[in-house]
């Protein structure tokens, strides 16, 4: 079983990331967007989930969370992968909250496409934000995700056209994106900005710093 290096601690800030086995998509629809985004408001507290009360996915942005394992900063869903920026508030917090909002998550997408075997590729991936800058350029990194939807080469070649690239980050629900541009809905639970610095007090400062990294999308590699 392979060992991870990097070794949580409280206090501290990790980016974690995972994705669908052999790279394959794992969020197909609407549905499949919101059932993770509701899983990690729902799954992050103390104690376990019965199925029954994961059963429906328009219930879990109504369930009442108590002692909350981790904080989460940003977070984008893609169709094949994830990303998150989480913070622990317990020991084991992080460990505790992927296991659970994957195991649930792989439970909803079996039943539904009646298939078998490993969903997502292996272990969830984690890097630690050891500095103030990087913990800082990976709120533009996670967020300027979804633009490789529309433009795969973006990062290689530049954006040609930003005006129409945030056109599309302010329609692209399944991100922290829009919590961060203060428009509100359900998915606003999912994000705790007090726990993380305030890098971007207002959503002008952070629309700006978005736009300065479309200029250096090298970079975001």
């Amino acid at each position: 079983m392979a060992i991870r290096s990097v070794i949580f601690a409280k206090d501290e800030y990790y980016h974690i990331y995972n994705r669908g086995n052999g790279k394959r998509e794992i969020f197909h629809d609407a549905e499949d967007y919101n059932r993770l985004a509701g899983l990690l408001y729902a799954c992050n507290q103390e104690g376990n989930f019965s199925s029954k009360s994961l059963s429906k996915t328009e219930g879990l942005f109504q369930a009442k969370v108590v002692n909350p394992i981790v904080a989460i900063g940003a977070y984008c869903i893609m169709p094949n992968h994830f990303h998150l920026i989480v913070t622990e508030l317990g020991t084991g917090g992080i460990s505790r909250f992927m296991q659970k909002v994957s195991t649930a998550y792989a439970m909803y997408y079996n039943k539904k496409y009646k298939r078998t075997g490993v969903l997502f590729e292996g272990k969830f991936k984690a890097k630690h934000c050891d500095s103030d800058e990087y913990l800082k350029y990976l709120f533009s990194y996670i967020h300027l995700n979804p633009v490789k939807l529309i433009d795969p080469r973006w990062k290689e070649v530049g954006i040609k056209n930003k005006e129409e690239s945030i056109h599309y980050l302010k329609n692209y629900i399944h991100s922290s994106f829009l919590d961060y541009m203060g428009e509100e809905s359900p998915r606003n639970k999912v994000i705790n900005r007090a726990l993380f610095p305030e890098y971007f007090p207002n959503k002008e400062m952070f629309l700006q710093e978005i736009f300065n990294w479309m200029d250096f999308g090298y970079e975001l590699r």
